[in-house]
């Protein structure tokens, strides 16, 4: 008896450029993982595909005619809650970053990155990790170092608003929960690493790694990993 292929990954792609899209489509046709459902030029006929196709997950310009991609998020996740929303653009600005994930977006990459990383950052939005490119990962914790810190004297304070939301559990409530084990994992997942390099760093499990994340999401009433980094830095947990 033969064993039916697991399903393919389905895939929505938004951007108005239309030979990025048919070469996007071209590339991840080459992977047996992914399907591609349907494609958009804005946001509005993104939403159309969205209710019609209800793909696994969404690769969304932020560069979009009318309504950017940032903006079209929530409506986006509205229509189908299920759906990862991953923002593929070439804006290296840490207020499209922190607006994307505010709104609700599962990852955050450039296009410059390859094609087989591409891949495998749709496989971990799906799977419920939020992926950043590491340019854009410096540049978030940066905003938030200097959002943090104390104004020196003489120096007008940074009332610039901050990137994301704060977390809804402060320092005293929040750490004091986390287990030695989980506070290394915390510190891990601010450095940067995924589930895998962290099982490989500390010699368990990655599903035990997936079980202490979300201990540790719960412990500190955050929803994603990228919010988990961000309070981490804030702390100034180091690993």
């Amino acid at each position: 008896m033969t064993q039916s292929n697991p399903a393919r990954i389905q895939l929505l792609l938004v951007d108005d450029h239309t030979l990025f899209r048919r070469g996007l489509r071209a590339l991840l046709l080459q992977d047996d993982r992914f399907e591609v459902v349907a494609e958009a030029a804005d946001a509005g006929e993104a939403l159309r595909s969205v209710e019609q196709h209800r793909p696994d997950v969404t690769l969304l310009d932020n560069h979009l005619p009318g309504v950017r991609g940032v903006d079209a998020i929530r409506g986006l996740k509205e229509a189908v809650p299920s759906m990862r929303i991953l923002m593929l653009t070439v804006s290296e600005n840490e207020d499209d970053l922190a607006a994307a994930l505010q709104a609700g977006a599962d990852g955050y990459l450039l296009k410059t990155v390859e094609s087989d990383q591409l891949g495998d950052a749709i496989v971990k939005v799906l799977d419920g990790e939020s992926v950043i490119s590491p340019e854009m990962m410096a540049k978030l914790f940066k905003a938030f170092r200097t959002h943090s810190a104390p104004a020196a004297a003489g120096e007008v304070p940074n009332t610039a608003p901050a990137p994301l939301e704060e977390p809804g559990l402060g320092k005293a409530d929040g750490m004091a929960q986390l287990s030695a084990r989980e506070r290394e994992i915390l510190a891990l997942i601010a450095r940067g690493d995924s589930n895998k390099l962290i099982a490989r760093e500390l010699d368990i499990a990655e599903t035990t790694v997936k079980i202490h994340v979300q201990h540790i999401l719960r412990k500190l009433n955050l929803t994603s990993r990228v919010q988990a980094a961000v309070f981490a830095v804030r702390q100034d947990l180091r690993a």
